[in-house]
């Protein structure tokens, strides 16, 4: 079949739920099925943090130690993923970055020349405002190439 898809570049986002460590293993097979190389990224949220602190929901010490818990988190998240990668020769490359989850995430695609964007199941948006507002969903929404979206 002519034209068919090759994903040589395949990016991985996570951030740490369920939904994602079932991606990880999606694109681990992926980038093993297709030779291709595979890259994982986590983003700390520095919009929310930014939003409890101003909703009065963290003090600024607790605000700084919840991102440094998120910053643990995202370099286990990432550890895991090179663990799993290394166990089956598959070459890959992590990041850890900090802003705008959906922006991020986007620009990292970019960057990278992403052929496939893989990535866990979207939450159900309990109305059409909440779906514009959901990170997940707009990674999906503006991502600058093809999305699997891996569901359970």
């Amino acid at each position: 079949m002519a034209n068919e898809p090759e994903f040589r570049k395949i990016l991985l986002y996570l951030n740490g739920s369920e939904e994602s460590f079932l991606a990880l293993r999606y694109a681990l097979s992926l980038a093993e099925l297709t030779g291709g190389e595979l890259s994982g990224v986590y983003v700390v949220d520095e919009k929310t943090l930014a939003e409890l602190t101003k909703a009065k929901v963290f003090v600024e010490k607790e605000e700084q130690e919840y991102e440094q818990d998120l910053i643990n988190d995202g370099k286990k998240f990432l550890r895991f993923l090179e663990k799993q990668a290394a166990k089956r020769n598959i070459k890959v490359s992590t990041y850890l970055l900090r802003g705008i989850v959906h922006e991020e995430v986007v620009k990292k695609a970019q960057e990278l020349g992403a052929d496939l964007l893989v990535m866990g199941e979207l939450e159900e948006a309990l109305s059409r405002k909440d779906s514009f507002y959901d990170e997940e969903e707009r990674i999906f929404r503006e991502a600058p190439c093809p999305v699997l979206v891996v569901k359970e």
